[in-house]
Parts: C-alpha cells; structure tokens; sequence
C-alpha cells in the first residue's frame, strides 16, 4: 500500500467502465457495513478542512461523508497479525509465485507487451518489474476488493483500531485526496471499490499517489488504473522512477551475513534503507561475491525469516530493492514482485 501501505500485504480493487468508475466483478458479497457518519461533530469538522484545502464546495462534501459508513472489517484487518514473529519467507513466497499466477503474468505480458516496452523506454524500470507488482498486488485483476473506498477511508480516518500505532492523519489526507479525486474525476464517491485500507486499480494507488504519480500512457485523455492496461504500466514504472528507481542497477546480491551476532545486528539497524558501502559491510564481517563487491552506493542487510523456528535468510539490498519497498513497505513483498517477475519472463522463453 503505497507504503500504504498498503503491504498492506494485499490490497485488492473492483472496477467500471468510466475511468475509476466502477464495474463489478465476479459475486463477491460487499462488506457489513455500521451506522453512517452523517451526525459526527469531528466528521463535519473534516469536511469543512477538505473543502477548504481542496477548493471543493463544503455541502457537496459533507453530502459525501455523510453515506460514508463504518465497516468492522476494515478496522479488524488494519490490526497486525497475533504473531509478528512468526514472518515467513517460504510461505509468502509460495502464495505470491506459483504456477497459475506466473502463467497470468505472462499472458498479461503477451497481451500488453507494447505498453509495458514503452513504460520501460520512458521510466527506465524493467517490464518484469511491473508485471511482478502487478501480480503480487491483485493477480492482474483477478482478485478484487469489495470495499467501498469512500467506507475505507472513513472508518480509518475517524475509528482508527487502538491496539497500534495512530495512522488516522494518513488515512484522512487521503480521504480528502479521495474527495478531490472524485470530484475532479465526476466519480460517484460511493461506487468506488478498492481495498480495505482504500487503495484503488490494478497497481493499487492509494489516493494521493493517482494524483501524483498516474500517467495517461495510451494518450486518451484520461487516467484509467482499473481497464487500461497502458496506464497500469505507465503509473507503476512512473512510481517506481519518481521513489528512486535507477536503470541498470540490481535489486539484491548474495550475501553471508557476520558471524558476530553484535556486526550482523549493527548492520541491520538501518533495515531496508541502503546505508553501508560494500567495503564497510565487509568491515563488519559479511562476505559479498564479487559483483556485489564492485557496486557502486550503499548496501543494506535484509534479513528474511521462515517462521519462528526456521532459517533466515539474508540479502543485499540496493536502491532499487528500497525503491520497490517504497510501494509497500515490506522485504517480503519487494523480494516477491523480484522473483514473480523474473519467473514470468522465464515463463516467456
């Protein structure tokens, strides 16, 4: 999610025949849904912020709010897992790279292969990059939300679940942006479907991120994330380039992480964030192969875990392994778009 989020580890959409508008897919049950937030004190309050921030007409807006409903399942699924611990690399990577979702990768490739090779001629990001994130984030649009986003964006702006960290002024920037979105786009705010935690279209963009970084790659005159494939490409790559993607560069390298419990925990203090040459992650005892010891920048130490109880795993980073945790904020994730990529183009021939 961007960093939404969302990982937000999987954050779904619905779709329509009008831009972000909004044909349905499948039978897919909408989520329960509580009282409306027609009547609360601090959602008109919000409403009149929006407007004002958003050059938007107050009634209008807090005509909008006022449908926006409380879903629990929202607030439920924002909650972290019970086991933190228990992360496991296998597991994930057994449910994002299997057989049926490298064959619909490549066959969304075959079918959008002019877009995805003018995305990468422009933003310099491979095509196996973006069809990765678009597979892990919703198997090409096979998966898809049923949550009104207008519901989403309200029940964590003003019912953010206690029990972890405060994100609720996040998620009421991005309802406003939502509104602004809405408005600009003559969407109908109530027929928007996306993720529990508000994300929208095949890549998922949180409300903001349409705003900032979606491209009309095809040249219609509008920004289609859920039914133009080129767009898709386009906004992903966009992303991508804009949160420090650089050409040519790996994601990852191999690497043997210290002996020293004390040098292996030093080094992953920064976590995902690229901070140590090659040099000085030797220094600290890690042991690099060759390629790995002539790049050029700073490396981190990612470390993966199988469970509790089971191996880790290590790797190198570099800016482009960090740029891709940038739309999601996970090393799972980012290692998953990797390997899913890279199975789709071996899957290609």
């Amino acid at each position: 999610m961007h960093r939404r989020t969302a990982a937000l580890a999987s954050l779904l959409l619905a779709a329509q025949p009008h831009a972000f508008a909004l044909r349905r897919r499948g039978a897919e049950a909408a989520p329960a849904a509580g009282p409306n937030y027609a009547r609360r004190v601090d959602v008109t309050a919000a409403a009149l912020a929006f407007a004002e921030m958003h050059a938007l007409e107050p009634d209008w807006v807090q005509a909008q709010l006022a449908q926006a409903r409380y879903v629990p399942a929202v607030a439920q699924l924002m909650m972290p897992p019970a086991s933190p611990s228990a992360r496991n690399w296998t597991a994930y990577r057994a449910r994002m790279v299997d057989a049926r979702r490298i064959e619909a990768g490549r066959q969304w490739w075959s079918d959008n292969q002019a877009w995805l090779d003018a995305a990468e001629q422009r933003w310099a990001v491979p095509a196996e990059i973006v069809v990765g994130i678009v597979g892990v984030e919703t198997y090409y649009g096979r998966v898809t939300g049923t949550f009104r986003v207008l519901d989403a964006l309200a029940t964590l702006s003003f019912d953010f679940p206690t029990g972890r960290s405060d994100r609720s002024p996040f998620f009421r920037a991005e309802l406003g942006h939502f509104l602004r979105l809405a408005r600009r786009e003559s969407w109908d705010p109530t027929a928007v479907k996306g993720s529990y935690a508000g994300a929208m279209g095949l890549p998922q963009f949180m409300p903001s991120s349409v705003l900032n970084f979606a491209v009309d790659l095809d040249g219609d005159g509008r920004v289609d994330l859920y039914g133009s494939a080129a767009d898709v490409a386009g906004s992903v790559a966009h992303y991508l380039a804009e949160h420090g993607w650089r050409p040519q560069m790996p994601t990852h390298y191999p690497v043997e992480p210290p002996p020293s419990t004390l040098e292996r925990a030093l080094l992953l203090v920064p976590d995902v964030v690229p901070t140590f040459s090659p040099e000085q992650m030797a220094a600290r005892g890690a042991t690099l192969g060759e390629a790995a010891q002539q790049h050029l920048g700073p490396l981190a130490l990612i470390e993966l875990f199988n469970g509790d109880t089971g191996p880790r795993g290590y790797l190198a980073g570099t800016q482009n392994f960090y740029a891709l945790t940038r739309y999601n904020a996970s090393s799972y994730y980012a290692l998953a778009v990797i390997q899913l990529g890279r199975a789709v183009a071996e899957a290609r021939g």
